[in-house]
């Protein structure tokens, strides 16, 4: 890493060499630059369509280069080229990507679809714990003849029993007879249905309703939201997180945007090496409360026009929602989503962007998958005519086609009276969650996570950190410490074994006008062996175990978007950093406690 092969040694406590000197790392990226120079020559284009700004043409670029800064951060410098003019992105050489681009056909990135081969997805699995076989109950020998025997059962049994129930076999259930509707009814029952629905938040009463049976049908079928809490969307490129919770303030389900900013701005070089640049990072991450992105209050419209002691409840795939925000004149609508069957994911999803419009997107692994309609990056986003005509495709009609993985938000405005008014600037943004084992460090594990990254002039942006199961690992037997070894022994040995392993993936959940939301922002093959490079020997990151990695880059645009070479530190475990080699600056991400904002304060 550092100016010759002495420092480097200095600076990384190596068992091999794995990189090349800064001479050799110089000709390539006059080799390669030459070359790219001749080819965008060649074809007429010049430097500014490959960057997206569409300014210059061929004869101008044959006769005056032109140069196209990307964002730019005056506060912070590099140590290599410079990553804020455009051109410089073809004199940093590329490494192979071919693993990284097959995406719509991995398999891990299909978590256990439950979807069929037809259009309309099956009922869907529940793995609650009712579905676990129950205790055999012995019927009694004599009952009376017009009744059935279950209903000589304790009740505090039947009680039991209907706690295996989900909600909508409570309510059938409720339809036999007045003493199982009874039990049915109970409010405990509903209470259990509802606090499920609310991790790390343990509501105490079902205000503003009388009772929790009241508070559950309110929301119905909306609970999804709180359970799964995190949402990103496809909006533009950028994209965008929300966190979902419940108010019990106001009985209401909200959603909020994820926003981070940067404490301190700035870089300084390191003194192990005058060549690189470390970027300062210290985020703030806080949700922006003063403009709600989603919320389902109690007194929904939908909930007056179907009445709560209606018998039969109408299912609506689009909710209006009323949101008190008077700086923003969108009219907003809430929409459930269909999903996408195993045979209209394969004929849509593509490898290269943007995915044949699927989302989310290939690299993140997901449940569920719809066709989305982004906009700025879809064609036909903003027509009116072309989001209602493809309506049909991806609006459920009944519940059983409703995904609970994915949801729509509608927006427009409106000029004049609302039945006499002009509808225009219509939106539709999709958004969808994770599997929250993607997001849950574990001993094996311990960078798995939702973190958040420093990306200079494009400010914050936020990552999944996904590390993807080893071959056999399912079938591992839990590590165990040997007789008459130490505990150091034991962590070192659990070290190498279990943690320094397999593949480590760093996905956009929001983007830059360079790299979007829903791809790669850097990949590390291997944390073992095979990409070990050594250990850090000077400060601030002595200590650190550092390992290969490819990083993404790409003109404005996400055009001609290719891997470099790069380094991962890790730091701890709730810390990493990235030295972008050929940039010459290292940036760091850290991870974000998502549960620290589920509880409305």
């Amino acid at each position: 890493m550092a100016g010759a092969d002495g420092a480097r040694g200095r600076v990384w406590r190596t068992r091999s060499a794995t990189t090349a000197s800064s001479s050799e790392a110089s000709a390539r990226v006059i080799d390669d630059a030459a070359q790219h120079d001749g080819e965008a020559s060649g074809s007429g284009s010049g430097s500014g369509s490959g960057s997206g700004s569409g300014s210059g043409s061929g004869s101008e670029s044959d006769s005056k280069p032109t140069v196209t800064v990307n964002v730019h951060n005056p506060a912070v410098s590099y140590g290599g080229v410079n990553p804020e003019i455009e051109e410089n992105i073809y004199a940093v050489k590329s490494v192979p990507d071919d693993d990284l681009r097959r995406d719509a056909t991995d398999r891990r990135k299909m978590l256990g679809s439950d979807l069929d081969d037809d259009e309309v997805p099956a009922k869907r699995r529940n793995t609650a714990p009712r579905h676990r076989e129950p205790s055999p109950v012995r019927a009694p020998s004599v009952s009376h003849p017009d009744t059935s025997p279950f209903l000589d059962l304790p009740s505090e049994l039947i009680d039991s029993i209907f706690s295996w129930l989900t909600p909508l076999e409570l309510a059938t259930v409720s339809q036999v007879c007045r003493v199982l509707r009874n039990h049915a009814n109970f409010d405990s029952q509903w209470k259990q249905h509802v606090l499920s629905n609310l991790p790390e938040h343990r509501i105490t009463s079902p205000y503003p309703c009388k009772t929790w049976r009241e508070l559950y049908i309110s929301h119905d079928p909306y609970w999804f939201l709180t359970k799964h809490k995190l949402w990103f969307c496809d909006r533009e490129l950028t994209g965008q997180v929300i966190i979902v919770r419940y108010d019990e303030r106001r009985g209401c389900i909200e959603g909020y945007q994820l926003l981070a900013t940067r404490n301190r701005e700035g870089s300084e070089p390191w003194l192990a090496d005058q060549d690189v640049h470390i970027h300062y990072f210290e985020p703030t991450v806080k949700l922006h409360m003063d403009k709600p992105v989603l919320q389902l209050n109690v007194d929904s419209l939908e909930n007056i026009a179907r009445g709560r002691s209606a018998p039969f409840r109408h299912f609506f795939s689009e909710q209006p929602m009323r949101i008190n925000n008077g700086s923003d004149p969108r009219i907003s609508n809430f929409l459930l989503a269909k999903p996408l069957s195993k045979a209209a994911l394969a004929g849509r999803m593509a490898n290269e962007f943007p995915h044949g419009y699927v989302w989310p997107s290939p690299a993140i692994p997901a449940r569920h998958r719809v066709t989305g309609q982004p906009a700025g990056v879809h064609p036909l986003a903003t027509s009116v005519n072309y989001t209602r005509s493809t309506a049909a495709m991806w609006q459920p009609r009944t519940r059983s086609e409703a995904s609970d993985q994915i949801f729509r938000i509608r927006q427009w405005m409106e000029m004049g009276p609302p039945t006499l008014g002009v509808h225009f600037a219509e939106e539709v943004v999709t958004y969808s969650t994770l599997d929250p084992v993607l997001y849950t460090p574990t001993a094996e594990k311990p960078w798995r996570g939702i973190w958040v990254g420093d990306y200079s002039g494009h400010g914050c942006e936020f990552l999944l950190i996904n590390q993807l199961e080893v071959d056999g690992e399912e079938d591992e037997k839990p590590l165990t410490r040997l007789e008459g070894e130490t505990e150091s022994a034991f962590e070192e040995r659990f070290l190498s074994e279990r943690v320094h392993r397999g593949r480590l993936e760093a996905i956009k959940l929001t983007g830059d006008a360079n790299v979007p939301r829903g791809e790669y922002t850097f990949v590390a093959d291997d944390l073992g062996e095979d990409g070990f490079i050594g250990i850090a020997q000077e400060p601030p990151f002595q200590g650190a175990r550092v390992v290969k990695s490819k990083g993404h880059i790409a003109h404005l645009g996400f055009i001609n978007d290719k891997y470099i070479e790069s380094q991962l530190l890790l730091l701890s475990y709730n810390r990493l950093a990235q030295y972008w080699i050929g940039f010459g600056h290292i940036s760091f991400f850290e991870r974000v406690d998502i549960d620290q904002f589920l509880v409305p304060k």
